[in-house]
């Protein structure tokens, strides 16, 4: 009854005039910043956090946690109409979002990312409601070899399941672990394979990567077919909304989708981006329609985007009860925090229980308005599509040379991001995905990290990986994947000569 009452006060300093002006503002400014690519929501709300000194603490954090929100749903907007990730957990909603806004459908990709990322928002804050405390002990049995299996998992069937060689993905996957590792190393402090150029000591920023295998070298192939005489402008067929059918084939990837990234946003390690790639492999691998994944499933689409905006609710469970920050956005927010004087972690929700319920309570009124913004914007989006060639393409330039020259103002990430677009033409031409690679950018560090602290502290001995019955449970999924998407096509294809022989 405590609880509840604090839960009622919550939502009156919420829907105080002022409070509801702030979310506004924070929910419109993150789904700018979710859409142009560069930013994110962890740049967004450091770029943010200045401004907010002098302000009230509770509607200072209800805008910084609105922008997390807006942003998130941002993400998927230039992902299904330019084939450009706004930031990582978009790459997956990218896969099928696309290839349904160049088959006439975005306007359905549209809404069925803003009703999934809605239902997710809302039962994620139910259940962060419900089920922070309970659920926090047991993020808390995750050490760094449960997160190396975990990413471990994740990295193999996000190569088995996207394209449709395990083998192409394999090798995409281990090409961005390569240049993941050029950068300063993370025990000795030195600098590894960066060749003297000081704009590479921190690392291949996974932007770059993304944005140029992504949409540079989307522009390389549009242009080739421009020039052949054979692009054509996208056209929106049918409404723009979902059919009965794409309701029925939605609604349980949603569902399903939310819980994955709820309880993934609770643990450390990869946040919305390990989230979208769970959600994504487990309506493909339950579909009875696997090969069409990639050409514009609608589940590939509302399984992702649910699971992105769960995680966010989910990731405030560990930052609200233990003061970890599991991603770098709630370490953005667990500053702001400390900024205002209060102290993430057990005692944050004894000591000051209306703030942190006015600041839930006020994500319940943020998610609702972003689902009131995005709606209506859906016939305005999707409009984009008709814009000619001619006019597109150099616009999905001009966009991401803004987002990757607002990074860190540099030519030279330019550059590389040219160089990663030619990468990725190269793949397209070969049938390569490039998610892999990408996605291997994200976790290359977190799964190298944990590979490390896991290994000093066990003195070495690989036996910490088989320590506890969730990294048991992880490496046999992980061997279970390997065999039955790499071991057994191989072994079916040396079959069928021996058949054809003995015919």
């Amino acid at each position: 009854m405590e609880s509840f009452s604090y839960i009622l006060a919550g939502f009156a300093t919420a829907l105080q005039p002022v409070n509801i002006w702030y979310t506004f503002i924070g929910c419109l400014m993150g789904t700018v910043v979710g859409v142009l690519p560069g930013l994110g929501p962890a740049a967004g709300m450091a770029l943010l956090l200045p401004i907010t000194f002098g302000m009230n603490p509770t509607s200072a954090l209800i805008m910084l946690c609105a922008m997390y929100g807006g942003a998130m749903y941002g993400g998927s907007t230039t992902s299904i109409l330019i084939n450009t990730p706004g930031e990582s957990s978009s790459v997956m909603t990218m896969l099928d979002g696309y290839q349904m806004a160049k088959k006439g459908r975005a306007g359905a990709a549209l809404a069925v990312s803003a009703i999934g990322s809605f239902f997710a928002g809302t039962v994620g804050m139910l259940l962060l409601s419900l089920l922070a405390v309970p659920f926090s002990q047991f993020a808390l049995r995750f050490g760094p070899a449960e997160n190396f299996t975990l990413i471990l998992f994740a990295m193999v069937m996000v190569s088995a399941l996207t394209g449709k060689s395990m083998v192409r993905g394999m090798f995409a996957m281990v090409l961005g672990l390569i240049v993941c590792t050029i950068g300063i190393d993370l025990q000795s402090g030195m600098p590894r394979y960066t060749g003297g150029i000081p704009e590479v000591q921190d690392g291949i920023s996974f932007l770059l990567a993304a944005v140029g295998l992504f949409a540079m070298s989307e522009v390389f192939c549009t242009f080739e077919r421009h020039m052949k005489g054979k692009a054509e402008v996208l056209g929106i067929e049918g409404p723009l909304w979902l059919t009965r059918d794409e309701w029925k084939r939605s609604y349980m990837p949603i569902i399903r989708g939310t819980f994955i990234g709820f309880f993934k946003g609770m643990l450390p390690g990869g946040g919305a981006t390990i989230a979208t790639m769970i959600a994504y492999t487990v309506e493909r691998s339950i579909s009875k329609e696997k090969e069409k994944f990639g050409t514009g499933m609608i589940e590939g689409v509302a399984g992702p985007e649910a699971a992105n905006n769960a995680s966010s609710c989910g990731s405030m469970v560990p930052l609200f009860t233990l003061g970890l920050p599991g991603t770098g956005t709630t370490a953005v927010l667990m500053a702001a925090l400390i900024m205002f004087g209060l102290q993430p972690g057990p005692l944050l929700l004894h000591k000051n229980p209306e703030l942190v319920w006015s600041v839930i309570d006020s994500m319940y009124l943020g998610n609702l308005m972003l689902l009131i913004l995005n709606l209506p914007l859906i016939s305005i989006f999707v409009r984009i599509l008709y814009i000619p060639t001619g006019i597109l393409l150099p616009l999905i330039v001009v966009i991401a040379t803004i987002g990757i020259y607002s990074i860190n103002n540099s030519v030279f990430d330019l550059g590389v991001m040219l160089s990663f677009g030619v990468l990725g033409y190269v793949f397209r031409k070969v049938n390569i995905s490039p998610a892999p690679m990408v996605l291997a950018l994200v976790l290359g560090k977190p799964l190298e990290q944990s590979f490390r602290q896991a290994m000093t502290i066990s003195g070495g001995h690989p036996a910490v990986f088989l320590s506890s019955a969730i990294c048991i449970f992880f490496l046999g999924l992980t061997v279970a994947a390997l065999f039955v998407y790499l071991v057994l096509p191989m072994l079916s294809t040396r079959k069928k000569p021996t058949a054809a022989a003995a015919t």
